[in-house]
Protein backbone atom coordinates (compact mmCIF):
# COMPACT_ATOMS: atom_id res chain seq x y z
CA UNK A 1 0.00 0.00 0.00
CA UNK A 2 2.98 2.11 -0.54
CA UNK A 3 4.59 4.17 2.06
CA UNK A 4 4.26 7.01 4.43
CA UNK A 5 1.57 7.98 6.77
CA UNK A 6 -2.21 7.73 5.47
CA UNK A 7 -4.79 9.41 7.54
CA UNK A 8 -8.16 8.29 7.26
CA UNK A 9 -11.18 10.62 8.09
CA UNK A 10 -13.98 9.03 10.08
CA UNK A 11 -17.01 9.94 8.60
CA UNK A 12 -19.30 8.82 11.64
CA UNK A 13 -18.16 12.41 12.91
CA UNK A 14 -19.37 14.43 9.92
CA UNK A 15 -22.93 16.11 9.38
CA UNK A 16 -24.54 13.80 8.14
CA UNK A 17 -27.63 16.29 6.51
CA UNK A 18 -24.72 17.30 4.43
CA UNK A 19 -22.99 13.68 3.84
CA UNK A 20 -22.03 14.37 -0.06
CA UNK A 21 -20.38 17.94 0.84
CA UNK A 22 -18.36 17.05 3.56
CA UNK A 23 -16.53 14.02 1.99
CA UNK A 24 -16.06 16.06 -0.90
CA UNK A 25 -14.94 18.56 1.24
CA UNK A 26 -12.42 16.55 3.62
CA UNK A 27 -10.87 15.01 0.16
CA UNK A 28 -9.96 18.11 -0.93
CA UNK A 29 -8.78 19.34 2.51
CA UNK A 30 -5.73 16.21 2.25
CA UNK A 31 -7.63 13.36 3.04
CA UNK A 32 -5.39 10.08 1.61
CA UNK A 33 -8.72 7.43 2.40
CA UNK A 34 -12.45 8.06 3.57
CA UNK A 35 -13.16 5.69 6.86
CA UNK A 36 -16.06 4.60 6.87
CA UNK A 37 -17.37 3.21 10.30
CA UNK A 38 -20.16 0.34 9.59
CA UNK A 39 -22.22 -0.28 12.75
CA UNK A 40 -25.01 -2.36 12.85
CA UNK A 41 -26.78 -1.84 16.32
CA UNK A 42 -25.54 -5.65 17.49
CA UNK A 43 -22.00 -5.75 17.60
CA UNK A 44 -22.11 -2.92 18.81
CA UNK A 45 -24.87 -0.27 20.59
CA UNK A 46 -25.29 2.60 17.46
CA UNK A 47 -26.33 1.66 13.76
CA UNK A 48 -24.60 4.01 11.29
CA UNK A 49 -25.35 3.35 7.80
CA UNK A 50 -24.71 0.63 4.56
CA UNK A 51 -23.94 -0.70 1.41
CA UNK A 52 -26.09 2.35 -0.54
CA UNK A 53 -24.98 5.20 1.28
CA UNK A 54 -21.51 3.96 0.55
CA UNK A 55 -22.51 3.26 -3.25
CA UNK A 56 -23.95 7.29 -2.98
CA UNK A 57 -20.86 8.37 -2.20
CA UNK A 58 -18.75 6.86 -4.31
CA UNK A 59 -19.12 9.42 -6.90
CA UNK A 60 -17.98 11.90 -4.89
CA UNK A 61 -14.58 10.97 -4.46
CA UNK A 62 -11.64 8.72 -5.94
CA UNK A 63 -10.05 8.66 -2.50
CA UNK A 64 -9.87 4.97 -0.96
CA UNK A 65 -13.07 3.45 0.47
CA UNK A 66 -12.17 2.21 3.95
CA UNK A 67 -14.79 0.07 4.95
CA UNK A 68 -14.59 -0.81 9.11
CA UNK A 69 -17.46 -3.58 9.52
CA UNK A 70 -18.30 -3.13 13.29
CA UNK A 71 -21.02 -6.20 12.67
CA UNK A 72 -22.12 -9.24 13.91
CA UNK A 73 -22.22 -11.24 10.68
CA UNK A 74 -19.71 -9.56 8.41
CA UNK A 75 -19.64 -12.88 5.85
CA UNK A 76 -23.47 -11.96 4.62
CA UNK A 77 -22.09 -8.80 4.17
CA UNK A 78 -18.58 -8.84 1.84
CA UNK A 79 -20.56 -9.10 -1.44
CA UNK A 80 -22.40 -5.65 -0.67
CA UNK A 81 -19.99 -3.66 0.57
CA UNK A 82 -17.47 -4.54 -2.33
CA UNK A 83 -20.18 -3.55 -4.63
CA UNK A 84 -20.70 -0.52 -3.31
CA UNK A 85 -17.12 0.43 -3.85
CA UNK A 86 -14.94 -0.40 -0.68
CA UNK A 87 -12.08 -1.08 -1.74
CA UNK A 88 -11.15 -2.44 2.08
CA UNK A 89 -12.99 -4.28 4.04
CA UNK A 90 -12.08 -4.76 7.88
CA UNK A 91 -13.85 -7.44 9.89
CA UNK A 92 -13.58 -7.83 13.57
CA UNK A 93 -11.41 -10.98 14.69
CA UNK A 94 -14.30 -10.89 17.76
CA UNK A 95 -17.37 -11.39 14.91
CA UNK A 96 -15.71 -14.18 13.20
CA UNK A 97 -16.20 -17.97 13.31
CA UNK A 98 -13.96 -18.24 10.48
CA UNK A 99 -11.76 -15.87 10.15
CA UNK A 100 -9.00 -17.00 7.50
CA UNK A 101 -12.38 -18.05 5.12
CA UNK A 102 -13.73 -14.53 5.83
CA UNK A 103 -10.51 -12.96 4.81
CA UNK A 104 -9.98 -15.07 1.76
CA UNK A 105 -13.36 -14.02 0.30
CA UNK A 106 -12.51 -10.42 1.00
CA UNK A 107 -9.57 -10.73 -1.60
CA UNK A 108 -11.48 -12.97 -3.67
CA UNK A 109 -13.93 -10.02 -4.32
CA UNK A 110 -11.12 -8.07 -5.16
CA UNK A 111 -10.39 -5.99 -2.26
CA UNK A 112 -8.09 -5.48 0.47
CA UNK A 113 -8.30 -7.43 3.51
CA UNK A 114 -8.29 -5.85 7.06
CA UNK A 115 -8.98 -7.31 10.55
CA UNK A 116 -9.91 -5.51 13.65
CA UNK A 117 -8.98 -6.00 17.05
CA UNK A 118 -11.20 -4.70 19.63
CA UNK A 119 -9.11 -3.54 23.09
CA UNK A 120 -9.48 -6.63 24.88
CA UNK A 121 -8.26 -8.75 22.29
CA UNK A 122 -4.37 -9.85 22.10
CA UNK A 123 -2.20 -9.45 18.94
CA UNK A 124 -1.23 -13.27 18.93
CA UNK A 125 -5.02 -13.52 17.99
CA UNK A 126 -3.45 -12.78 14.52
CA UNK A 127 -0.48 -14.86 14.27
CA UNK A 128 -1.98 -17.40 11.82
CA UNK A 129 -3.75 -15.31 9.24
CA UNK A 130 -0.91 -13.03 8.53
CA UNK A 131 -0.82 -14.04 5.05
CA UNK A 132 -4.37 -13.04 4.16
CA UNK A 133 -4.11 -9.45 5.68
CA UNK A 134 -3.12 -6.22 3.67
CA UNK A 135 -4.32 -4.08 7.28
CA UNK A 136 -4.64 -4.25 11.02
CA UNK A 137 -7.02 -2.07 12.72
CA UNK A 138 -6.62 -1.77 16.31
CA UNK A 139 -8.89 -0.07 18.24
CA UNK A 140 -7.79 2.43 20.70
CA UNK A 141 -10.73 3.10 22.30
CA UNK A 142 -13.94 0.86 23.09
CA UNK A 143 -16.02 0.27 19.54
CA UNK A 144 -19.17 1.87 19.21
CA UNK A 145 -19.10 5.81 19.77
CA UNK A 146 -17.07 8.86 18.21
CA UNK A 147 -15.27 11.23 20.82
CA UNK A 148 -14.17 8.33 23.51
CA UNK A 149 -10.45 8.74 25.17
CA UNK A 150 -7.48 6.93 23.68
CA UNK A 151 -6.14 4.29 25.68
CA UNK A 152 -2.92 4.38 26.24
CA UNK A 153 -2.27 0.59 26.73
CA UNK A 154 -3.02 0.05 23.13
CA UNK A 155 0.49 1.35 22.34
CA UNK A 156 2.06 -2.10 23.67
CA UNK A 157 -0.40 -3.78 21.01
CA UNK A 158 0.65 -1.58 18.24
CA UNK A 159 4.51 -2.04 18.82
CA UNK A 160 3.76 -6.29 18.83
CA UNK A 161 1.95 -5.79 15.89
CA UNK A 162 4.86 -3.97 14.32
CA UNK A 163 7.37 -7.19 15.24
CA UNK A 164 4.66 -9.55 13.91
CA UNK A 165 4.31 -8.03 10.61
CA UNK A 166 8.25 -7.02 10.08
CA UNK A 167 8.86 -7.78 6.26
CA UNK A 168 5.00 -8.31 5.49
CA UNK A 169 3.11 -5.56 3.19
CA UNK A 170 0.93 -5.33 6.07
CA UNK A 171 -0.16 -1.55 7.16
CA UNK A 172 -1.23 -0.90 11.01
CA UNK A 173 -4.07 1.04 11.27
CA UNK A 174 -5.20 2.98 14.67
CA UNK A 175 -8.37 4.23 15.40
CA UNK A 176 -10.07 6.16 18.79
CA UNK A 177 -8.89 9.21 20.41
CA UNK A 178 -6.05 10.03 17.76
CA UNK A 179 -5.37 13.99 18.12
CA UNK A 180 -2.12 15.66 17.41
CA UNK A 181 -0.95 14.52 20.70
CA UNK A 182 -1.72 10.70 20.25
CA UNK A 183 -0.38 10.46 17.11
CA UNK A 184 3.58 11.06 17.87
CA UNK A 185 2.60 8.13 20.26
CA UNK A 186 1.10 5.36 17.93
CA UNK A 187 3.60 6.36 14.95
CA UNK A 188 6.20 5.63 17.26
CA UNK A 189 4.84 2.61 18.09
CA UNK A 190 5.00 1.19 14.67
CA UNK A 191 1.18 3.00 13.35
CA UNK A 192 0.94 4.03 9.47
CA UNK A 193 -2.77 4.92 8.88
CA UNK A 194 -4.74 6.81 11.37
CA UNK A 195 -8.15 7.23 11.41
CA UNK A 196 -9.69 10.55 13.12
CA UNK A 197 -13.07 11.90 13.37
CA UNK A 198 -13.81 14.49 15.54
CA UNK A 199 -10.22 15.56 15.58
CA UNK A 200 -10.50 16.29 11.77
CA UNK A 201 -14.67 17.34 12.03
CA UNK A 202 -14.77 19.54 14.50
CA UNK A 203 -12.77 22.16 12.34
CA UNK A 204 -15.26 24.76 10.62
CA UNK A 205 -15.52 23.86 6.87
CA UNK A 206 -13.14 22.80 4.33
CA UNK A 207 -10.68 25.40 5.71
CA UNK A 208 -10.44 23.62 9.31
CA UNK A 209 -10.34 20.58 8.13
CA UNK A 210 -7.36 21.05 5.96
CA UNK A 211 -5.86 22.67 9.19
CA UNK A 212 -6.89 19.54 11.35
CA UNK A 213 -5.29 17.26 8.95
CA UNK A 214 -2.24 19.22 8.38
CA UNK A 215 -1.75 19.20 12.52
CA UNK A 216 -1.99 15.62 12.72
CA UNK A 217 0.42 15.11 9.24
CA UNK A 218 2.90 17.41 10.84
CA UNK A 219 2.44 14.90 14.58
CA UNK A 220 3.37 12.38 12.98
CA UNK A 221 6.20 13.39 10.81
CA UNK A 222 7.90 15.05 14.23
Amino acid sequence: MGSGIIIAPSILASDFSRLADEVAAVDRAGADWIHLDVMDGHFVPNLTFGPPVIKALRGVTDKVFDAHLMVANPDALLDAYADAGAEIITVHVEACQHLDRTLARVRDLGCRAGVSLNPHTPAESLRHVLDRLDLILVMTVNPGFGGQSFINGMLDKIATLREMTSGRDIVIEVDGGITPETTSLVTAAGARALVAGSAIFGGEGEAGYRANIDAIRAAARD
